[in-house]
């Protein structure tokens, strides 16, 4: 795969044979300690995962990628920690989307509370829903097969407008 960032030129489509992937598909996984160390760690992993890939992402579709894996890493090192020493974050490129994903080991499924202006904290998922709703795009919260949870918001990379992203899994 070439990671230079360079596109490769479009091609004619032939209905029978599947595009050629784009130079910045792809699936990447690290793990990470349920620490707040993580938090900035991850958020900076993704970043550059992202300029490094040459992902043709407008500047305010990075900060929402970003802001939504700050929310959910934290959301994990808080909440997950005791059953979950361990973070898992995913990013899958697409070529009109890209997903990020948080898996751990806690089998509690949260809920995005209410927004209640009384109380300074309790609303990264609530916040991750509604920057995923303002972007077009769709975000979940699935069990794992190991009686963890996994977490996910996939935003598309074209405006908004355009047809909601295919995510992956």
């Amino acid at each position: 795969m070439d990671v230079s960032g360079s596109v490769p030129p479009a091609k004619e489509a032939d209905p029978g044979v599947p595009a050629d992937p784009l130079a910045y598909e792809g699936v990447w996984r690290f793990t990470a300690p349920a620490v707040e160390e993580s938090v900035p760690q991850a958020r900076r992993a993704v970043r550059d995962l992202l300029g490094r890939q040459g992902v043709p992402a407008h500047q305010d579709l990075v900060y929402s990628l970003l802001l939504i894996v700050s929310e959910l890493v934290t959301n994990s090192v808080r909440h997950a920690a005791l059953l979950s020493p361990e973070v898992a974050v995913e990013v899958a490129i697409g070529r009109a989307w890209v997903r990020v994903a948080v898996e751990d080991n806690h089998p509690y499924r949260p809920k995005a509370l209410e927004a209640d202006f009384g109380q300074t904290g309790g609303r990264g998922l609530l916040l991750v829903k509604e920057i995923t709703l303002e972007a077009g795009g769709v975000c979940d919260v699935e069990h794992t097969s190991t009686g963890g949870k996994v977490i996910w918001a996939a935003l598309p990379l074209t405006t908004p407008g355009s047809p909601a992203p295919t995510p992956v899994g």
